[in-house]
């Protein structure tokens, strides 16, 4: 069975979007929806010119089994349209390697515009984290912040904090 552990954190600033040699680090546009089920997570997601299809259990602490195919473009994009719940997710993801570890770095557009968020794949729940100067606080579990939810409560209908 194929496990997703990662850990998520809002930014503090935008210091990230440049690597330790000071280049400007290239995104990935994502367009993403949801199937209604229960019980599991059906994502269909364009990831720049591929298409997947992602089958996620639920979360136990920072753990949940995940199963993940690649479809046709075409087929996504009709289901993306046609089947997926509005409004869709719309993101642009960076990826900031930090020692041994890759940062996504996802900056949303759309209805969640305004919200960035930072995940780290772990191996293990237990496995240490260093976490970088431009992470902000940690979010990981807290399900409004979760990209499914945010399909049923986007980050524009959030009260200003």
């Amino acid at each position: 069975m194929a496990v997703e552990i990662e850990r998520k954190f809002l930014l503090k600033d935008e210091s990230w979007r440049k690597d330790a040699q000071g280049n400007v680090i290239d995104g990935l546009k994502f367009r993403q929806g949801y199937l209604k089920t229960e019980g599991a997570t059906v994502r269909v997601r364009l990831e720049g010119e591929r298409a997947v299809l992602t089958i996620k259990g639920k979360t136990v602490g920072m753990s949940r089994s995940e199963y993940e195919y690649e479809i046709p473009f075409d087929d996504a994009n009709e289901m993306l349209d046609q089947l997926c719940q509005k409004p869709l997710i719309e993101k642009t993801r960076y990826l900031r390697k930090e020692g041994e570890l890759t940062w996504e770095i996802d900056i949303f557009e759309g209805e969640n515009a305004g919200l960035y968020i930072a995940e780290v794949e772990l191996s293990s729940e237990s496995q240490q984290v260093l976490i970088p100067a431009w992470v902000g606080e940690e979010v990981t579990g807290d399900p409004k912040y979760y990209n499914s939810n945010l399909v049923s409560y986007p980050f524009s209908l959030w009260p200003a904090e």
